[in-house]
């Protein structure tokens, strides 16, 4: 694009001028990042052609990732640091007189995710394309992000999230290669020759548009794509006819609603009309993806689809997609005259599926009556699918009927989507060690005692290029003084730092580093709440969805606490601590929302209270994404990862957190337990249930929360107040937390962990007086983060599920 600082200078500048008819000295901070946008884009778009023109000539298998998120944050630094002109850009717009972060906040975060499912995909990609893998990712393209997040008088309020107010400069409008997708109607049956075709008429067209976005791999030539679908209407000029008014506004009403299937994500599922929506959605990616997919691979292969699996794998990111398993069965029987038998083996050598979840209400499952409505062909095939399966399990469990009930695909009137996936796929992985042993011992024992050879482990990764090299290049400057700049390419090598684990010198550097972000932060929080925090105190975040399993409540509840220790002895010896929460909760979920408001109120009070001397203060930072968590994390000293043992599938954000030098402060939950193992029981806290101890209780009972709340003080004395309006509430505003934790006999067991949470806390509190300790600490954190990199998971993924390999661009 450009070699030095004057060459991008003088581009820019021309760029603009060209591009909005505008001086320099006249333009906007938005004309400025769509310009250095539209530079980035026409830079990248040879390799672009050039990587898709590799992929449809090169022999290589490919592989599709389906998935409902992919939280991309920010892509206008990301590509600059990938393309290797960041510090040119960043050096030649200061002479131009341009303020770069302001230039860089004119990018919206996009609307395509939630949280950590669709983070873990976006980082997928990026180490997709960063590592040569031929990969490419499948989603929708919502025009409406999950909301805009606002906080008012403590509660949370929805506001639409129209990221896409704005062009959205990554992405490539490719119309000619829409494809159509199929609601409603019926099947007709017919036997030809012995053989039954399936006829479906009188469905609902929708135009499926693919958009697609450059990934731009690190340092290479390599540029994925990432396709987002549009839902359209079918407009046929030659058979719409607007003889009249009514007819012109039938029209509209049809065309609103085939728009609103990529309207938003994630729409409200507490009625009949939005998980319809949903399960539109979900086929809507399925079939036009498989649809794109296929006809790709006939262009490129003049040999049957019965070889389509040695060319092509297609995952299934948790269950939203798992409709691919009898799209892809209905595409190859349907439209290419395959048997059930042969779609079948293809079908299943082809679908990959990850789990993400032990939560049984997350698993999704859909009414019968819903699918026959919406997908009547899908349905039929999904029916003999669970036909031939229970005959299958019938020759093997003869008479053994809750096993095959329990197992079946379809029961008690609903299509169970996670049974669907695993029976018809070739892989099914958890994401973390224990979340993989929990899934072969208990959640899914019975599957894996049918299927063992299926079941295997892939514990998440984060992109170390964008939460180390991007977030924090300070401290990444630092490490690549001390060990050199390989672990950029190959990020094991970080665990060379542990040789500076105990050096005085680079503990003092790292020191500085964290306290500028801490500063930093502290700016951001400034502007954006007006409470003014010690930046040096311990700044202790918990960043993730809102979710009773999470346990946002159990942290808020330790703050009520030390906030009632520090009012009975203001001179309490505590190091001065900042807690710091970021969280969504999904619009129809009472119970999160509650604990938002419970947050806030208690912050609302311990921040102007001035008797405590300033010893805590309490944020809540309103519409945490991408964007922000970028600024928090490197700024963090403990990562709170406090989720109920068994509960969190793996969780990421405590191996960014770790990978910026904070501490974790968790329970042995999730890729805690492998991040426990790889830095030891001194550079971590731990505390609280096992998982066993979790699962025990839940099987066999023997817990009593009114019995904790009886004989506890310090929780009854908490608990209490809630209802007390000791935080300046009604009485009556967190009656349902009280009673949801007391009648409902605390089903994440918040209160039975509590003093263990309190002794961890108060060895948190001790470790950071010894500050050398510290220190060490948070390198040996640092130097085993390479382990947690989403390269060393992609290249597990590729070899031992999708059997792809490297194909280098020239």
């Amino acid at each position: 694009m450009f070699t030095n600082k004057e060459s991008f200078k003088k581009a820019f500048v021309e760029t603009l001028e060209k591009k909005f008819s505008n001086r320099l000295e006249d333009t906007s901070p938005i004309n400025c990042y769509k310009t250095l946008g539209s530079m980035i884009c026409t830079h990248v778009s040879n390799n672009w052609i050039k990587t898709r023109k590799k992929y449809q000539q090169d022999e290589e298998k490919q592989v599709y990732y389906f998935s409902m998120e992919f939280l991309m944050g920010r892509l206008l630094e990301t590509n600059l640091l990938n393309i290797g002109t960041l510090e040119i850009v960043q050096e030649g717009l200061q002479e131009l007189g341009l303020d770069y972060e302001q230039i860089v906040d004119q990018e919206h975060d996009a609307g395509l995710g939630n949280g950590g499912l669709g983070r873990l995909a976006a980082c997928f990609l990026d180490s997709l394309a960063s590592q040569q893998f031929p990969g490419h990712g499948c989603g929708i393209r919502y025009k409406y992000g999950l909301f805009e997040q606002k906080i008012i008088e403590g509660n949370q309020v929805e506001l639409p999230d129209y990221w896409l107010k704005e062009d959205y400069v990554w992405e490539v409008r490719r119309s000619n290669e829409a494809v159509q997708v199929r609601f409603g109607g019926h099947v007709d049956i017919h036997e030809n020759d012995g053989k039954l075709t399936f006829h479906h008429k009188n469905y609902e067209p929708v135009l499926a548009i693919p958009y697609d976005v450059p990934i731009v791999g690190f340092n290479n030539q390599t540029v994925n794509s990432l396709r987002l679908w549009s839902a359209e209407p079918v407009v046929n000029d030659s058979n719409i006819q607007f003889a009249n008014l009514n007819n012109y506004y039938k029209f509209l009403d049809y065309k609103r609603s085939i728009e609103s299937i990529s309207e938003f994500l994630y729409p409200d599922d507490s009625h009949i009309e939005g998980k319809k929506l949903r399960l539109k959605q979900q086929y809507f990616l399925v079939s036009a993806g498989i649809q794109s997919i296929i006809k790709r691979y006939k262009e490129k292969y003049s040999t049957s689809l019965n070889r389509l699996h040695e060319k092509i794998s297609l995952h299934i990111n948790d269950t939203h997609p798992a409709l691919i398993v009898p799209e892809l069965m209905r595409i190859l029987m349907d439209d290419e005259g395959f048997s059930w038998e042969e779609a079948w083996e293809v079908t299943t050598k082809t679908a990959a599926y990850t789990n993400h979840t032990t939560l049984s209400e997350a698993l999704e499952k859909w009414p019968i009556e819903m699918i026959q409505e919406l997908m009547p062909r899908i349905f039929m095939i999904i029916d003999e699918i669970n036909e031939r399966f229970c005959r299958e399990l019938w020759e093997k469990y003869p008479g053994e009927f809750s096993r095959i009930e329990e197992l079946a695909v379809i029961a008690h009137g609903q299509v169970r989507m996670a049974h669907l996936a695993i029976v018809g796929s070739f892989s099914v992985n958890g994401v973390a060690q224990l979340h993989t042993d929990i899934l072969k011992s208990r959640e899914m024992k019975h599957f894996y005692d049918v299927f063992p050879e299926k079941f295997n482990n892939k514990t998440n990764g984060i992109t170390h290029r964008r939460w180390l090299l991007k977030a924090n290049p300070n401290l990444a400057d630092r490490i690549t003084d001390a060990i050199g700049n390989r672990w950029i390419d190959e990020p094991s090598i970080l665990t060379r730092l542990t040789e500076f684990a105990s050096d005085r010198e680079f503990q003092q550097q790292l020191k500085h580093i964290k306290y500028e972000n801490k500063r930093n932060l502290a700016n951001v929080i400034y502007k954006k709440t007006g409470v003014k925090i010690d930046e040096h105190s311990i700044f202790d975040v918990q960043v993730k969805r809102l979710h009773a399993y999470k346990r946002q409540l159990l942290n808020v509840f330790h703050i009520m606490h030390l906030y009632n220790r520090l009012r009975e002895n203001p001179h309490l010896d505590i190091v001065p601590r900042t807690f710091i929460f970021g969280a969504k909760a999904a619009p129809s979920y009472y119970f999160a929302k509650k604990i938002i408001k419970l947050i806030n109120t208690v912050a609302n009070v311990v921040n102007n209270d001035p008797t405590i001397n300033n010893k805590i203060k309490v944020i809540f930072l309103e519409n945490y994404n991408v964007s922000l968590a970028e600024k928090i994390i490197p700024a963090a000293d403990v990562s709170e990862q406090i989720s109920t043992a068994s509960k969190e599938a793996s969780g990421t954000g405590n191996m960014k957190f770790m990978m910026n030098g904070a501490l974790t402060l968790g329970t042995l939950d999730g890729a805690n337990v492998e991040i426990h193992e790889h830095v030891g029981d001194d550079n971590i806290f731990i505390f609280g249930l096992s998982s066993e101890e979790v699962l025990n209780l839940y099987s066999y009972g023997g817990y009593s929360a009114r019995q904790m709340y009886n004989c506890n003080e310090r929780i009854k004395t908490v608990l209490d107040q809630l209802l007390e309006g000791f935080f300046g509430h009604t009485d009556v505003e967190f009656k349902d937390i009280y009673y949801q934790i007391l009648q409902n006999n605390d089903e994440y067991f918040v209160l039975k962990d509590f003093d263990s949470y309190t002794k961890a806390q108060e060895h948190v509190d001790l470790a950071y007086r010894n500050e050398n300790s510290w220190y060490e600490k948070a390198i040996i954190n640092i130097a085993h983060s390479g382990n947690f990199s989403s390269d060393r998971t992609i290249r597990e993924y590729a070899e031992d599920i999708w059997g792809i390999h490297p194909v280098k661009i020239d």
